[in-house]
């Protein structure tokens, strides 16, 4: 039995879930691992969340916004760009492979593009195998899982 990994995406409402809208409409298929999840603007999407996907039993986290330059919130995905990284370093610390989490700009004419950003890191995450955290417990005195 292989291993089928569970992501969650995190899209703008703007440009991200527009372009995977597009997709849908126009019947591109991609693998069905991804729950996406509308956000208003990527800039939103705090590490917290980040994390709780993954405590929560996600494999990985994908995070979509519009290109730089093109946010409605103007630098929504400015903050995001410098925000990942620094949870990527978080992530290693904590023992994660910092490659569950992923950043990608996705216009609202992009289908195609979102079809293959998804199908590219459902292989890559299918290469890492499941999460470390699944089967974690909780210690809710320091918000981190451990094994």
């Amino acid at each position: 039995m292989s291993f089928e990994p569970k992501i969650v995406a995190f899209l703008c409402n703007w440009c991200s879930y527009t372009g995977a809208d597009l997709a849908g409409t126009s019947r591109i298929h991609y693998p069905p691992n991804v729950l996406c999840i509308r956000v208003n603007c990527s800039g939103r999407v705090s590490p917290l969340m980040v994390m709780s996907a993954l405590r929560k039993g996600a494999d990985a986290v994908l995070v979509c916004g519009c290109h730089i330059g093109d946010c409605h919130y103007v630098t929504g995905n400015w903050q995001t760009e410098k925000r990942v990284p620094v949870l990527k370093k978080a992530l290693d610390a904590l023992g994660i492979d910092h490659r569950r989490v992923r950043l990608e700009w996705v216009s609202a004419s992009e289908g195609a593009r979102f079809v293959e950003v998804v199908k590219d890191f459902v292989e890559e995450i299918k290469q890492l195998g499941p999460s470390p955290l699944k089967g974690a417990t909780h210690d809710r005195r320091t918000s981190v899982s451990v094994q």
